[in-house]
């Protein structure tokens, strides 16, 4: 007999406590003064109870998006790079594209539920978003909108819950 399946509780509570993550923020403008969307990831990450092993702001170039995300993921501390910016569809943004070669597994429902959450606050403008989840080097990379409510409402509603369990189920 088999032994009953397990349950995301159950997940949960064997889940890590505290998460290593990375934070990348992509944009040809912002400095580590005006980074306004990485300083509210790292204190939302911080406030939870996880660490900030370290943080980068890059230019929107696709090589430069990927080559941070994997000396990131070369870290042994690191179990999750969040990005943000890039996501848009202007001529710049190329983000989705980079991040979306580096993936070895994606998690779709994340960016559903990101803009099924966006839409409740801006309405049909959430369909704009690129937003992403996936799996590279088992490893967590996200890749979130520039825009500060957008990140606050990706790491409140979606990634503070679950980190610890997506980081158990990867790490397996």
């Amino acid at each position: 007999m088999s032994a009953p399946d397990s349950t995301p509780l159950e997940h949960k509570a064997t889940a890590p406590r505290s998460v290593g993550c990375w934070v990348l923020t992509i944009s040809d403008t912002k400095t580590p003064e005006t980074d306004t969307s990485g300083a509210l990831i790292r204190k939302l990450l911080l406030d939870a109870g996880h660490e900030v092993v370290g943080s980068t702001i890059v230019r929107d170039e696709p090589k430069d998006v990927q080559r941070v995300i994997r000396e990131a993921c070369a870290t042994d501390a690191v179990r999750a790079v969040i990005a943000t910016g890039g996501t848009g569809i202007t001529s710049r943004d190329s983000t989705y594209e980079a991040i979306e070669a580096l993936l070895d597994k994606r998690l779709p429902g994340f960016g559903e539920l990101f803009r099924m959450l966006s839409y409740q606050e801006v309405g049909a403008a959430a369909m704009l978003s690129r937003a992403q989840l996936g799996i590279h080097a088992r490893r967590i990379i996200v890749s979130l909108p520039g825009s500060p409510n957008a990140c606050r409402l990706a790491l409140e509603k979606l990634l503070i819950p679950e980190l610890p369990h997506l980081i158990r189920e990867v790490s397996r």
